[in-house]
């Protein structure tokens, strides 16, 4: 148990992680998924290991350069619950504004023809972006 935990403690010196993902990167090292599984158990209860906190970080970190889709698809791919995604999406701040402000970066200018239109929608859909702030942009209401 204490090479288990000693290992836990030096992945989460450099970054956090999620449950899931500690869970996962320990599997192999572990004696049995037991002993893992008090291990991480042992290390949410004090504090070390936060699903919420990562998700928090993970969200603050992205949410400049992506829509609410996309971050909520990486989260739960890294194994994180929809209640604790629910929780921390809303800190991104408002989709769009970032939405628009992802469109300034990379364009700047509304399109003029329909191509080119639909390759700009497709650039901000493809970053997870909703329907509504993609139309708010590209109809020029943000101005």
């Amino acid at each position: 148990m204490p090479d288990t935990r000693v290992r836990a403690l030096q992945l989460l010196t450099r970054r956090d992680y999620c449950r899931a993902e500690l869970r996962a990167r320990l599997a192999a090292e572990a004696e049995s998924a037991e002993q893992l599984d008090a291990v991480l158990d042992t290390l949410e209860e004090q504090r070390l290991l936060s699903d919420p906190r990562y998700a928090a970080g993970r969200v603050a970190a992205r949410a400049g350069r992506y829509g609410n889709a996309r971050l909520r698809q990486e989260l739960r791919q890294k194994g994180v619950g929809d209640e604790d995604i629910a929780t921390v999406l809303p800190q991104g701040g408002d989709e769009g504004e970032r939405c628009r402000a992802v469109w300034v970066r990379k364009f700047g200018v509304l399109p003029d023809s329909a191509e080119e239109r639909a390759r700009q929608m497709r650039f901000l859909q493809y970053r997870g972006f909703s329907g509504e702030a993609i139309r708010r942009v590209m109809s020029g209401a943000d101005e």
